[in-house]
């Protein structure tokens, strides 16, 4: 089915709570909160609930004080598991929200997950949608992200005014949860791929002796050239390995790639060698490290010498 942009709907503004204020959870929370929507943010984090407040918004640290003065929950968590203990934990929100509120599960998951969810919230009377993310913590910031959805009628409806608020692009894909993350799927096999081949070409260069900047410089304006080349490799260059994506999120989502694969009986080889690639970072101590350190693989495999961390006055870093 093709995507269609959804377009807002005027009227009175939901209340919005979001669980996750991590990079794309603070970025999605405070674009919500300077377009006029009222929102409580959850974080377990004291230091990320600290960074929303001085934004102005409001914060809890139980999903469950967020239901009561939600009429939307955003879930911007890492994985199925945190998805399982927001909705149905001890201090879950499933229990406190009114009947005909609104899910948008955010998260990257296994489609068959997402339908599972989808089916519970249902069955306590509430709505969801199915809506991963894409774009990364500027746009998020921005309000520009682009949102991969699927779902009934209603859980668009309610969720109309909340998605003109933080998405550039609102792919319509289904009115059943599970198109979404399936979806989401492809889109992180191609990223986490472009990712890896990236950190390879980097390395290849580094090894043959070329300028990183002059590589750089070449392949984003040449036929090689991708988005996660184009914003991964300055992370390279800078030796910053700040996780604005960290490795262990690849680790996640290519497993979700292979394990679909298996269930389909669809061969994704190339999707496997980049979840090996990005399995060996993460034994290797870079887990929580930005996804483009799936590169330090090779500097110790190959022994190149990667670009170092500068200081503030711009000398390296030892």
């Amino acid at each position: 089915m093709g995507g269609q942009q959804v377009t807002s709907l005027s009227g009175t503004k939901p209340r919005v709570g979001v669980v996750g204020l991590g990079a794309m959870g603070m970025g999605t929370a405070t674009a919500l909160l300077e377009r006029g929507f009222e929102v409580t943010g959850c974080d377990v984090s004291e230091k990320a609930r600290a960074g929303f407040e001085q934004a102005g918004g409001r914060t809890v640290s139980e999903p469950a004080e967020l239901a009561a003065t939600s009429d939307v929950v955003l879930l911007v968590v890492v994985n199925a598991g945190q998805v399982e203990e927001v909705l149905f934990g001890e201090s879950g929100i499933v229990g406190g929200l009114k009947p005909g509120s609104l899910v948008i599960q955010c998260a990257t998951v296994a489609p068959a997950v997402a339908r599972d969810f989808a089916e519970r919230l249902g069955q306590a009377g509430l709505e969801m949608l199915d809506a991963p993310i894409s774009g990364g913590a500027a746009k998020a910031r921005a309000g520009q992200l682009s949102v991969m959805a699927s779902g009934s009628t209603q859980a668009f409806g309610l969720a109309e005014p909340i998605l003109d608020g933080m998405a550039a692009t609102v792919y319509r894909l289904g009115d059943a949860p599970g198109v979404g993350s399936s979806m989401k799927l492809i889109n992180q096999l191609l990223a986490g791929v472009h990712i890896a081949v990236a950190a390879e070409a980097m390395a290849m260069a580094i090894r043959m002796g070329l300028p990183a900047e002059v590589v750089y410089e070449v392949i984003t304006h040449s036929a090689g050239n991708s988005w996660m080349f184009e914003n991964r490799v300055p992370h390279i260059l800078k030796g910053d390995y700040t996780p604005l994506s960290a490795v262990d999120i690849f680790v996640k989502d290519l497993n979700i790639v292979h394990d679909t694969g298996r269930e389909l009986a669809m061969p994704t080889p190339v999707a496997a060698s980049a979840l090996q690639q990005f399995t060996a970072a993460k034994a290797a101590g870079f887990g929580k490290e930005d996804d483009s350190a799936v590169i330090k693989v090779y500097e110790r495999l190959a022994g190149i010498t990667l670009p170092a961390a500068a200081n503030d006055s711009g000398e390296e870093l030892a």
